[in-house]
């Protein structure tokens, strides 16, 4: 079954963001490491998040959720439990199988994390061997380089070279670890790391909680073993999703205003308000929403991608409706990613009735180069059907299958567009 979108035009709507999936896992893992009560307000119910709820449950977090949504979390002091024959499945979560990854060297006996076939197709190498060097006990239960994995051993601390190149994550695991390790902590990466900007948001989580990071840009890194302190957390809202919302008001014409947005946000995703005014719409940031206004008189731009690979996806599905090519670069890491994104981004563009020209790192945009429309399979990527949404609302001649696949970050992204006046 497959949900058609009418095409829509001069949209004037407002939608609450919802809460960021990033911050929530985060909030989540370090109120789990402190030692006393933390209650996390406005956190993402998501699939994603639940993933990482019912693990850190698993492993003797005892997480309770009050009548306003809100999460309370009578922390471990890093000390988790890992009862015998423990499993966690962390499903199709990335975020929770690499995050995971290093928190449970602090349980008292061996974890074997595991995932969907997908997941097992997940590179966690790099971070693997990373563990291994300082008290890490980490073996692979199918291929090599690959969940599923059975994790013993310790987190000692010490210095530990982490390549992350595919995957920024493989860093935010080793620090979020850091502060109940047995010694400080230095984390060096050989090269750039990928998405950046996500390092900002485990920095400023783990901050948050009573634990500095010092750091010399994205390369190195270093934390002290003295332990999360419990806090009361209010996660911010998420732009990537918000950007489905700005998108649709920059292609179908009219004004769309989110709130629940920090304009002072470290979220990476954040430039693609930069990238929407690039192309002709009207931006405005106020205290805690941002308005996006389109006359729908687009131009396609130039843009490096790899500090926010959440939002490419965004912006193929604006791209095809522009005057002239668009370039993203940055993009190579998309293929491993919930599916294999890169492809995700032609087969959107084609929706949009534009070709697509890939190189290793860089893919181009032309439009009105195919007749478009059709049915898309999101191959259960919520981000696939999110961004095929925004096509739909413009053509009204697409349909999406698996609608329900936004569950796993956006479980009322539907809803939001109905309540929001664009369906």
């Amino acid at each position: 079954m497959s949900l058609h979108l009418p095409a829509v035009s001069g949209i004037d709507g407002c939608i609450a963001a919802p809460p960021s999936k990033s911050f929530t896992h985060r909030a989540l893992i370090a109120a789990a490491c402190a030692d006393g009560r933390s209650v996390i307000s406005r956190p993402l119910h998501a699939e994603d998040a639940g993933v990482t709820v019912s693990a850190l449950r698993q492993l003797g977090a005892e997480i309770s959720l009050t009548d306003d949504g809100d999460y309370v979390v009578e922390g471990t002091g890093g000390a988790f439990h890992a009862p015998t024959g423990c499993t966690i499945d962390c499903h199709n979560s990335g975020t929770s199988m690499r995050l995971l990854l290093s928190l449970v060297l602090l349980a008292d006996g061996p974890v074997c994390l595991t995932g969907s076939p997908r997941m097992q197709e997940r590179p966690v190498a790099p971070l693997v061997d990373a563990l291994n060097t300082v008290g890490g006990e980490v073996r692979y239960l199918k291929k090599a380089g690959y969940p599923p994995v059975c994790v013993d051993g310790v987190f000692r601390g010490g210095h530990l070279e982490i390549d992350a190149s595919a995957s920024s994550q493989f860093l935010s695991s080793a620090l979020m670890a850091a502060p109940c390790g047995t010694e400080d902590t230095v984390i060096t990466t050989p090269g750039e790391p990928a998405s950046r900007t996500y390092l900002d948001i485990t920095a400023d989580v783990m901050a948050a909680f009573g634990v500095p990071v010092k750091r010399d840009g994205y390369r190195r890194f270093t934390v002290s073993p003295e332990g999360y302190s419990p806090a009361d957390y209010t996660v911010e809202g998420d732009y990537s999703s918000a950007s489905y919302f700005f998108a649709i008001a920059a292609v179908c014409t009219g004004t769309v205003e989110v709130t629940h947005l920090n304009p002072a946000s470290c979220q990476g995703d954040r430039v693609f308000l930069r990238l929407l005014s690039e192309m002709g719409c009207r931006v405005t940031e106020g205290t805690n929403s941002v308005t996006v206004a389109s006359d729908g008189d687009l131009k396609g731009i130039a843009v490096a991608m790899g500090d926010a690979p959440d939002v490419v996806l965004t912006l193929a599905a604006v791209a095809p409706f522009a005057r002239g090519p668009t370039t993203i670069t940055g993009v190579r890491n998309l293929k491993i990613k919930e599916s294999n994104r890169l492809d995700a981004v032609v087969r959107i563009a084609a929706l949009g009735g534009a070709e697509t020209k890939l190189t290793d790192d860089t893919v181009t945009i032309i439009p009105g180069k195919l007749p478009g429309g059709g049915i898309i399979d999101p191959e259960d990527d919520h981000r696939t059907a999110m961004s095929a949404a925004v096509v739909a609302l413009k053509r009204g001649d697409v349909g999406i299958m698996n609608p329900g696949c936004v569950h796993k970050s956006y479980p009322g992204f539907w809803d939001a567009l109905r309540e929001g006046g664009m369906i």
